[in-house]
């Protein structure tokens, strides 16, 4: 079950990356766990996501972790479906492009994906899983419906989801979205392979990937909703992120201005 030494991708369509671990596919549907020096968060939550193994296989997409909280053991004794270890260039774009490489080629439906830090109540999971089942293709996880809940949500980050970041990509795909920074989403197999889309491209690097699926898939039709979530911050402390200072927010910025004027569109 071990797949030490197995490299795949070409940093074109994904990066390179490692098949670390793995075993055979069980399940119609994979959750892909996005993971970079989480210490033992990460064992925790692949540990938690044990429960959810008769529903979803769990897939590790770790961006290039050096702290040694990832391996083989875990993802055996947890009942996880594959560790997958980023070797090519970029940041979360390029998790989520290995990721979804990895799933199309193991023939899964649909992937839900969730950061790796702890922060998202794992329970929305089955509720993701019927949403792709009953047809819809693009599933945003918000704290902000009816049914959602958040805790400990910095105010700055609070203010900049609803007042700019949801509006902007509101906007720009014609679908009202409440929580466009929260990375507990599902995508259907058909909107992943859609060529308009064009998700297989090295210019998602970053975190365009997540805002241009979420305008793409309204503007071009797809099934879009929202689904309750949960997300809870730490009382104390710092706050989880992999976004530094102001140099990290205007980045972030400039990425989410220049993908909702279309920049990443395939006919641009």
């Amino acid at each position: 079950m071990s797949g030490e030494g197995n490299l795949r991708g070409d940093d074109v369509r994904s990066p390179r990356y490692e098949v670390a671990w793995e075993r055979p596919r069980a399940r119609r549907w994979a959750t892909c766990v996005f993971v970079i020096n989480e210490g033992e968060k990460i064992r925790k939550q692949v540990r938690a996501m044990a429960a959810y193994a008769p529903l979803v296989d769990v897939i590790v997409a770790d961006g290039g972790s050096t702290d040694g909280s990832l391996d083989g053991a875990l993802m055996g004794d947890a009942g996880a479906k594959a560790l997958l270890v980023k070797r090519g260039p970029g940041k979360l774009s390029a998790q989520m492009r290995m990721a979804f490489d990895y799933c199309l080629a193991e023939g899964y439906d649909g992937v839900v994906v969730i950061d790796g830090n702890g922060k998202d109540g794992l329970e929305a999971i089955p509720s993701m899983v019927e949403l792709l089942e009953n047809g819809f293709d693009h599933v945003q996880g918000s704290r902000f419906i009816p049914g959602g809940h958040h805790e400990n949500t910095p105010r700055s980050r609070y203010l900049a989801v609803n007042f700019l970041h949801a509006p902007l990509i509101s906007l720009a795909s014609g679908f009202r979205y409440t929580d466009t920074t929260n990375g507990f989403r599902a995508y259907s197999r058909r909107l992943l392979t859609d060529r308009e889309i064009g998700v297989f491209r090295p210019c998602f690097d970053r975190y365009q990937l997540h805002y241009h699926l979420a305008i793409k898939a309204a503007a071009l039709g797809y099934r879009v909703i929202e689904t309750p979530v949960s997300r809870v911050y730490p009382a104390t402390g710092k706050t989880p992120t992999k976004i530094k200072g102001f140099g990290g927010l205007f980045a972030v910025m400039r990425q989410l201005v220049e993908t909702c004027m279309g920049k990443y569109d395939t006919d641009a």
